[in-house]
């Protein structure tokens, strides 16, 4: 049965969350997440990037039929394309929704496919934050695969996040190190995307991706010479989403 929509504010709700799952397992929270009346009808957002594997497995094992919302910008690597299909098959996903840019905007501000090299915010905006936003209209609350030791804006992530007034961000590997997240993959024998191994810890669009070196952060070759770390779907009305360290500062 759907869950009620929630009534209480998103901030209220957010505190309430991160105090009763601070101390739960990541499979715990996305397990009692996913049925908590405070959490509300929840969404799977995956990149099936470089560790997206280990949340789609958990809701593989959890609820299959959880929605899991593919962005797929038309700027992709091939071999993300192909991770995707065989991920979702092997993990029997079905509820796998690919979400796509409007093809009327896309005429209109991208028709050469060029914008990422004049201006990258407003191709993320025209390929990802407008698509998503869309998508998500019909839920309260989403998952996301980020995590702490990522850096930049992601150090001091919590559990639970207030994305506006409305919606809910939930982050269940936010406290998981690279070692975890290996140990998960190599215990549970799921599929690495292939990538990784030519030195790709992050991976999103091709034109705006690049190879890491040895010591940088896993991001550092995302968007690689800009001032920018994010795409912006981790932002609301512009602004990066607060944790509940920005709100006591």
């Amino acid at each position: 049965m759907p869950l009620e929509a929630p009534l209480d504010p998103v901030d209220d709700r957010v505190q309430d969350l991160n105090r009763r799952y601070q101390h739960r397992s990541a499979f715990d929270v996305l397990e009692h997440a996913l049925s908590d009346p405070q959490v509300g009808h929840t969404a799977l957002v995956s990149s099936f990037g470089a560790e997206s594997v280990v949340l789609l497995h958990m809701v593989s094992v959890i609820d299959r039929t959880v929605p899991v919302l593919f962005l797929d910008t038309e700027m992709l690597f091939p071999e993300t394309l192909d991770y995707q299909k065989q991920v979702a098959d092997s993990l029997a996903l079905n509820n796998l929704r690919v979400i796509t840019p409007d093809r009327d905007r896309l005429f209109l501000q991208d028709p050469g496919n060029t914008l990422h090299q004049t201006d990258t915010d407003a191709c993320c905006a025209l390929r990802k934050t407008g698509p998503l936003t869309a998508a998500l209209k019909p839920f309260e609350a989403w998952i996301t695969g980020r995590k702490r030791y990522q850096g930049g804006r992601r150090a001091t992530l919590d559990l639970f996040e207030a994305e506006g007034e409305n919606r809910i961000k939930i982050n269940p590997l936010a406290h998981w190190g690279p070692n975890e997240i290996n140990d998960y993959m190599t215990n549970n024998r799921l599929p690495r995307h292939p990538l990784v191994a030519k030195g790709y810890p992050s991976i999103g669009c091709a034109p705006c991706t690049t190879r890491v070196a040895p010591g940088e952060e896993p991001r550092a070759g995302r968007w690689r010479g800009q001032d920018k770390d994010e795409c912006g779907i981790h932002f609301a009305d512009g602004k990066v989403v607060r944790t509940e360290k920005d709100r006591a500062a």
